[in-house]
């Protein structure tokens, strides 16, 4: 069930699935009202159906990241259904996999858009209604890749670092506000992309998946992957007014899968 002590108005990109769906879920047993924003209108309002029935209250919006237009939409929906916004999690579809060799230009600009521009796009129309609340959090999804590059998905390798880099910038500028800006960095969590990483690993070295999977457990100390409700904790948190201390930072979520230091 939900706290209903806690009313704030949280934004949830890409969250039908996946890890969007598993922080819409923890951000509304933590109390929020969500808006939730996806592509497929059908997943979408299953995703919806679900966290109403944790007792939440919820809008929908179909968005691709990738528009500008959609994106502004979207937060002025928030703003028009809930009367304002006070959390944003920017979270989209993993970049196309691969290795150098192997991903197009197309590849590298569909990238571009999905990582980084729609994390752009989407704090430039959030800040406004943040700063009318005084305040705000905003919580990017990105990857373990920040820390370590992961063998063949390169374009990844290079957006997130930089995601990252705007991560610590924003945090930089807003804080005098009141605006809190993290990111939040899953290891080997088990979603529907990773599922298919795991099934390209098979193919290519001509085994089966369950021995793709054995291999990556066996580099991570809890021994399993993830869940994205486990993942969805650390959003919750961050986008929690216990958080208003932490900002800039790049918090891993991988089972100590990447052992470095800051």
């Amino acid at each position: 069930m939900v706290n209903t002590d806690d009313q704030r108005v949280a934004l949830v990109l890409a969250a039908s699935r996946g890890l969007g769906r598993g922080s819409a879920e923890a951000l509304a047993r933590s109390g929020c009202r969500i808006v939730l924003c996806a592509r497929g209108k059908e997943e979408l309002e299953e995703t919806a159906k679900g966290i109403r029935s944790l007792g939440a209250m919820v809008a929908t919006k179909l968005v691709d990241v990738r528009s500008n237009d959609d994106i502004a939409s979207a937060v002025e929906h928030a703003h028009e259904v809930f009367g304002g916004l006070d959390a944003l999690v920017c979270n989209a579809g993993g970049p196309p996999p691969g290795d150098f060799a192997s991903v197009s230009e197309e590849d590298w600009r569909t990238g571009f858009e999905l990582t980084l521009m729609s994390v752009v796009r989407a704090v430039g129309h959030a800040v406004p209604l943040m700063r009318a609340r005084d305040g705000g959090r905003i919580v990017v999804i990105g990857s373990s890749s920040v820390k370590k590059p992961i063998p063949r998905l390169v374009i990844s390798n290079v957006y997130r670092p930089g995601l990252l880099g705007l991560v610590k910038s924003l945090a930089v500028e807003l804080a005098p506000e009141g605006i809190t800006v993290n990111m939040v960095s899953p290891g080997r969590i088990q979603t529907g992309r990773v599922g298919r990483l795991d099934q390209l690993a098979a193919e290519r070295e001509g085994v089966d998946v369950q021995t793709i999977r054995d291999r990556s457990i066996a580099s991570i100390p809890m021994g399993r992957y993830g869940t994205p409700s486990e993942l969805g904790a650390m959003v919750a948190f961050l986008a929690s007014k216990d958080a208003a201390y932490v900002t800039g930072q790049s918090v891993l979520v991988d089972g100590g899968m990447v052992p470095t230091l800051p």
